[in-house]
C-alpha cells in the first residue's frame, strides 16, 4: 500500500481559536471518506500535513522548508531517513502569501491548490505554471456591489480599504466603476494592518455625514478594523447620523466574527457580505458553545509536544493523532465546515478526484509480463500536473463555483445583511447575485429580508446627495459639487422623462406628444375637417343652403326669362354666373371629410378655375353693360363689339389662362395627401400638401387681379344713367368679394389644422354669397315683389 501526502497551509485567524484542531477535523473528514472508498484510489492511503503561518511570511518559509525537508534539519533537498511523498498542497493564503508558496514549491513542481481568494496576477501560467486556483480571484464581486448600490439608489458612498496591495488595487478599481455607473466615492479612507494608530480623515466624514454606505476591501487580520474607525468617526463628530451600512468584500461566513464575539456598535446600522451559493444547508452558529467542546476534544484526541529530539534543529510543536479518535457529531462537523464555507472539504476532494485519475492513467500503461502485473513506481507530484489541469477538476470541486464564457471562475453569490440589533448581530438574506448564462451580475432583491428590516425598525438608510428626480424631470448637477449631488428640473416642453434620475430629457415619436405629466407619451388623435363634427355639419349645411338658392334663383331666371329685367342684364352671362356659383358651393365638400388622392387632387384646382369663371363672367357683365352705354353715342364703332361673341371670349380667355396655370401646377407639383404631425402637440393632423405654395398664391392672385380689373371698371361705370344700372351692384359684389379674400390671406396664414380649411371653406361661401346676393337678390325682389317695374317702358326710362 503506498502513502500519498497532502499538506495544508493555513492561516491563523485568532489566537482564541483552535484553528488546527478545526482544519485538521475538516480535512480528516474528507480524507476519511477518501480512504474508505473500496473504488475510489484502491491500495493507496492519503496522509497529511498541516502547517500554520500566522500571517507571518518568516513562519510562512519555515513551514515550507519543514515541508521540502526529509530530516531533522530545514535543508531542503537533503534526505535522511523515510521519505515523504508530498504530491500537493492545498492553501488558503492571501494572495502575497500564495506568491511566496508559489515561488519555492515551484522549484520542485510541486501542485499549489488555493481555496481563497486571491488576485489575478496568479493566472499568469508563465510566473505561476503551478498554481490552480479553486476559487474565482478576488475582486470579480465588485460589479455585483455596484449593481447592489444601484438597486438601494446608495449613491453617495466612502471607500475603506488597508494600505496592501489588495487594498489599493480595491481603491482604483472600485472608484472607476462607481464614477461610470453614476455613483460617488466621495471619502477614501487607508489604514495601515501593521499599527494600531490609523490616521483618521475626519474633516470628510463631517463634510459628508449623509454618507451612510461604505465599502469595505476588508481582510480576515482586519476584520473588525473598519467596524472600528467608523464608531470612533461617529461618536466625534456632532449630530451624527446613526445607521451605517458596511458593505465588505469578504467571501467568507462572518458568523463566528460577529454573532459570537459581543460586539456591538451603536453607531452602526449592519454589514453586507457575499457568500457563494452553494446547496450547502447546514445552519451556522453556537460557535462559543462548540469552540469550548473543540478545546477539550483536542486535548483528548491529539498528543501534542513542543519537546525536541536532541539531534532535531527543527523549531516546531508536533501534534499527533491518538491511536483511537473520537468522531464528532454531524451537528458538530457541519458547523466546522461552516467556518470556511466548505472550501477546505470540497478542494481536497476535488484533489482526490485528481489522484484517482492519475492512479488509473498509470495503471492502464502497465506491462504484462509472464502473465503477471509489474508493480509500478511511486506517484511523483510532477505527474499530477496534467490531470489538475483537466477542465473536469471544477465538476468536482467547491460546489457554486463554474467556468464562464471566458474560461475564468465565477460564482453565484448570496448577499447577506447583518443586522446589528442592541447587543446582538441578525444575520438576514439580502439578495442573490445571479452571473449564469450573462456577462455581469444579475441582482435580485430578497423581499423578505427586506420586510424584516422594516418590521424590526431598521429599515436600510439611504445614502446620497438629493432626493431621486421624477419622472418628468431631469437632473441638473450642483455647481462646484459631485456629479451626485444635483437639482431636479422640469423637462422642457414637448419632451419627457420615463425613469427617475434622467439626465436628459427625450423627444415623444412623431406620431405621439407628452402627456401632462411630461412622464410618458400619449397617441397623438388625428384630426381633419369631418362631416360629423358641429363645424363641419355647420358648414355642409350652408353650403347646401346657398346652393338650392343658386338652384332656386336659376329656375326663376328661366321661367322669367323672357321678361325685361332679364334680358337687359344679359340673361346668357348670368346663367353662365349662377352656374358657376353653384359650382363653387359644391366645391366646398371637397374640402371637407378625411383628405385623399382623389380630393386633394381636385379642390384647390376646381376652386380656382371656378372661381376665374365666375369673375370673368361678372367682368364680361361689366364690360357688356359699358360698351352698351358707349354704342349709344354717335360715331361710336363699338356696337360691333356686342353680342355673345365678344362676352364669351372674356370667360373663355380669362379662365382658359387660369386653366393653363392649374394645369402646369397639377402636372409639376401635384398635390398630396399627407399628416402634419408638428403644427399641433397632441395631434396628427391630416392634410393635403398643396404640392407648391408659389402655385397655389398664383393661381389666388390671379383671381383677385380679375376681381380688381372686374370692381375698378363697374365702379367707373356706376354713375352710367339707368333705371336699372348692373354696374352698381357688380361694384357693391366686387367690393364684398375682394374683402373677404383680403382678409382671407392673414387668417389662413394664422391658423392651423382643421382650421386652415374651414377658413378657405367660408370665405369660398362668403364671396360666393357676396355675388349671388349683390347681384341676383334685387332682380328677384322686382320680379316678385315690384313687378310694375319689371317692364321695358322702366327699363328704358332713363
Amino acid at each position: 500500500m503506498h502513502l500519498m501526502m497532502l499538506s495544508l497551509i493555513m492561516l491563523k485567524v485568532g489566537q482564541t481559536t483552535p484553528i488546527l484542531t478545526t482544519e485538521e477535523q475538516r480535512e480528516k473528514k474528507r480524507i476519511l471518506e477518501i480512504n474508505r472508498e473500496s473504488r475510489f484510489l484502491p491500495n493507496i492511503t492519503l496522509g497529511y500535513n498541516i502547517y500554520e503561518n500566522y500571517f507571518n511570511p518568516e513562519r510562512t518559509s519555515d513551514a515550507l522548508l519543514d515541508l521540502l525537508s526529509g530530516g531533522e534539519a530545514n535543508v531542503p533537498n537533503y534526505s535522511c531517513g523515510r521519505k515523504r511523498n508530498t504530491v500537493a498542497v492545498l492553501e488558503g493564503s492571501e494572495t502575497g502569501f500564495s506568491i511566496q508558496i508559489s515561488t519555492m514549491l515551484g522549484t520542485y513542481k510541486i501542485p499549489q491548490i488555493s481555496y481563497n481568494f486571491v488576485s489575478q496576477i496568479l493566472k499568469d501560467k508563465i510566473q505561476f505554471p503551478f498554481f490552480y486556483p479553486m476559487l474565482p480571484t478576488e475582486g470579480f464581486q465588485y460589479s455585483g456591489m455596484v449593481k447592489l448600490l444601484l438597486h438601494f439608489r446608495w449613491t453617495l458612498v466612502g471607500l475603506i480599504a488597508p494600505e496592501s496591495d489588495q487594498g489599493q488595487k480595491f481603491m482604483i478599481t472600485l472608484t472607476s466603476m462607481l464614477i461610470r455607473n453614476g455613483i460617488c466615492p466621495v471619502i477614501s479612507q487607508r489604514f495601515l494592518t501593521t499599527t494600531r494608530k490609523i490616521v483618521i480623515n475626519l474633516p470628510s466624514f463631517q463634510n459628508w455625514r449623509q454618507v451612510s454606505v461604505f465599502l469595505y476591501a476588508a481582510e480576515l487580520d482586519s476584520i473588525n478594523a473598519g467596524l472600528a474607525i467608523l464608531d470612533w468617526v461617529q461618536q466625534r463628530i456632532k449630530e451624527p447620523a446613526a445607521g451605517k451600512v458596511l458593505v465588505t468584500t469578504v467571501l467568507w461566513d462572518l458568523t463566528y466574527y460577529l454573532t459570537d464575539q459581543g460586539i456591538s456598535f451603536h453607531f452602526m446600522h449592519s454589514i453586507v457580505s457575499f457568500l457563494l451559493k452553494t446547496n450547502q444547508l447546514t445552519k451556522c452558529g453556537g460557535y462559543r458553545k462548540l469552540y469550548v467542546f473543540m478545546k477539550n476534544f483536542a486535548e483528548k484526541a491529539y498528543l501534542c509536544s513542543d519537546t525536541k529530539d536532541a539531534f532535531s534543529v527543527k523549531v516546531w510543536g508536533r501534534c499527533k493523532e491518538r491511536d483511537e479518535l473520537e468522531t464528532l457529531s454531524l451537528e458538530e462537523m457541519g458547523q466546522i465546515l461552516c467556518l470556511d464555507n466548505y472550501y477546505t472539504y470540497e478542494a481536497i476532494w476535488a484533489v482526490g478526484w485528481a489522484l484517482h485519475a492519475a492512479y488509473f492513467s498509470r495503471s492502464k500503461r502497465t506491462k504484462m509480463e509472464g502473465g503477471k502485473t509489474l508493480g509500478f513506481s511511486r506517484l511523483k507530484a510532477w505527474q499530477l500536473h496534467p490531470f489538475l489541469e483537466n477542465l473536469e477538476l471544477y465538476n468536482a470541486s467547491i460546489n457554486g463555483v463554474f467556468l464562464d464564457s471566458k474560461g475564468d471562475l465565477t460564482a453565484d453569490l448570496v448577499i447577506v445583511n447583518w443586522l446589528f440589533l442592541n447587543k446582538s448581530c441578525k444575520k438576514i438574506l439580502l439578495g442573490i447575485l445571479e452571473k449564469q448564462g450573462s456577462l455581469d451580475f444579475t441582482f435580485m432583491v430578497h423581499l423578505k429580508g427586506v420586510s424584516l428590516m422594516d418590521q424590526l425598525n431598521k429599515p436600510l438608510p439611504p445614502s446620497s446627495c438629493a432626493e431621486s428626480c421624477r419622472p418628468g424631470f431631469m437632473k441638473v448637477p450642483q455647481e462646484g459639487k459631485p456629479i451626485c449631488c444635483f437639482n431636479c428640473l422640469l423637462c422642457p416642453e414637448g419632451t419627457i422623462s420615463t425613469m427617475e434620475d434622467t439626465e436628459e430629457c427625450s423627444k415623444c415619436p412623431a406620431d405621439q406628444y407628452p402627456n401632462n405629466n411630461q412622464d410618458t407619451c400619449v397617441p397623438k388623435i388625428k384630426t381633419f375637417l369631418s362631416y360629423q363634427e358641429k363645424l363641419g355639419v355647420i358648414l355642409m349645411s350652408i353650403a347646401l343652403f346657398l346652393s338650392l338658392i343658386t338652384c332656386f334663383v336659376l329656375g326663376i331666371f328661366f321661367k322669367f326669362q323672357e321678361t325685361p329685367i332679364v334680358k337687359a342684364n344679359n340673361r346668357d352671362l348670368s346663367y353662365i354666373l349662377l352656374v358657376c356659383l353653384l359650382l363653387s358651393f359644391f366645391t366646398s365638400f371637397l374640402f371637407i371629410g378625411q383628405p385623399s388622392r382623389v380630393t386633394c387632387f381636385l379642390r384647390q384646382t376646381a376652386f380656382s378655375i371656378i372661381f376665374s369663371a365666375a369673375i370673368s363672367s361678372v367682368l364680361a357683365k361689366t364690360i357688356t353693360v359699358v360698351l352698351a352705354f358707349l354704342a349709344r353715342k354717335p360715331g361710336n364703332n363699338v356696337q360691333r363689339w356686342l353680342g355673345k361673341s365678344f362676352a364669351n371670349s372674356i370667360i373663355l380667355s380669362c379662365s382658359g389662362l387660369q386653366v393653363v396655370l392649374c394645369s402646369i401646377w397639377l402636372g409639376a407639383f401635384t398635390p398630396f395627401p399627407e399628416s402634419d404631425m408638428h403644427s399641433q402637440s397632441g395631434e396628427i393632423i391630416l392634410q393635403c400638401n398643396e404640392g407648391s405654395v408659389a402655385m397655389f398664391y398664383s393661381a389666388l392672385g390671379y383671381m383677385g387681379f380679375l376681381a380688381a380689373i372686374c370692381f375698378t371698371v363697374a365702379f367707373l361705370a356706376r354713375n352710367l344713367p339707368g333705371a336699372f344700372n348692373e354696374a352698381k351692384l357688380i361694384t357693391f359684389s366686387m367690393l364684398v368679394f375682394c374683402s373677404v379674400w383680403v382678409s382671407f390671406v392673414p387668417t389662413y396664414l394664422s391658423t392651423k389644422g382643421k382650421y386652415t380649411v374651414a377658413v378657405q371653406i367660408f370665405s369660398i361661401l362668403a364671396s360666393s354669397a357676396g355675388l349671388l346676393g349683390c347681384i341676383f337678390i334685387p332682380k328677384c325682389f322686382i320680379i316678385f315683389l315690384r313687378p310694375d317695374l319689371n317692364t321695358k317702358e322702366h327699363v328704358m326710362s332713363k
